[in-house]
């Protein structure tokens, strides 16, 4: 590999432990066959178990946009201007100027913290030169049920392992209450979880790890999947302790080490 590309592989670094539920998770999926009774917005359920299980994607969107609102690294763009803008702090300016937001997505400056750790679509990558080519860093698998027994012996569950929440719209003309059941996985829930960062030369690992760290600790305070201003989806993580594999460990088919990389009090709590 060459060391003057600075995308040669390094290393993989595994972050993994628990995620466990603090406020009904509500994370929706999608059936084919409604039950009469059934509710409303269902939870996505692994098919062949009937577990219900986040998706990697819901979890790191979900940790995408809160390090982009920290480091107010985004996309912006306006309507009828071809302008687009790659941070917040650039914005007032262009408003000022009586020109229209349009949308905010996600950041795709090749040289931004976010896109280089959550990584760009090939079709969005100006790969003509070497600087502008953005590798995949951060792999975030399904997370998984773990105590799934607890949850089936729960006596108060309305559907499998799940409660259903019923909440009520009011009409603010007529007054009439507007009934909707939603499906949660209850508190107490624990998922498996496992993140996969990888490194590669010139990349300035502890800036990545912290990265990560950073987006978790801001997860915990905020909530994942829907509903998250009515209480839903508050979480906590326990990281286990972390290992690693080099590109030589690859080559030499050795399994994962222990790493030297300490996990923050904040992500260790019971």
């Amino acid at each position: 590999m060459s060391t003057s590309s600075g995308i040669g592989f390094k290393k993989r670094i595994f972050i993994s432990g628990t995620l466990t539920v603090l406020t009904g998770l509500h994370i929706g999926g999608n059936s084919t066959e409604m039950s009469i009774g059934g509710a409303d917005h269902i939870v996505i359920r692994d098919p062949l178990t009937n577990y219900p299980y986040i998706p990697g994607s819901s979890l790191k969107g979900k940790m995408r946009s809160l390090l982009e609102r920290m480091t107010r690294e985004m996309t912006i763009k306006f309507e009828g201007n071809n302008s687009v803008l790659h941070h917040v702090d650039e914005l007032g300016g262009m408003m000022a100027g009586g020109i229209t937001l349009s949308s905010a997505g996600p950041s795709t400056l090749p040289t931004q913290l976010s896109t280089r750790l959550f990584g760009l679509p090939i079709d969005k990558q100006n790969g003509y030169q070497l600087e502008d080519i953005v590798p995949q860093r951060l792999i975030v698998r399904d997370a998984r049920l773990m105590n799934p027994e607890t949850l089936e012996k729960a006596r108060n569950t309305d559907m499998p392992m799940t409660e259903v929440k019923t909440e009520v719209a009011i009409d603010r003309i007529t007054s009439r209450a507007i009934p909707r059941q939603i499906e949660r996985v209850p508190a107490g829930a624990e998922f498996g979880f496992e993140m996969i960062l990888n490194i590669y030369e010139n990349d300035d690992e502890d800036a990545y790890i912290k990265a990560v760290f950073n987006c978790m600790d801001l997860l915990q305070d905020d909530y994942l999947g829907g509903h998250g201003s009515r209480g839903y989806g508050r979480v906590r993580f326990k990281v286990n302790p972390i290992t690693e594999k080099s590109a030589d460990d690859y080559r030499n088919n050795r399994i994962a080490h222990p790493s030297e990389i300490s996990v923050p009090d904040t992500l260790q709590q019971q």
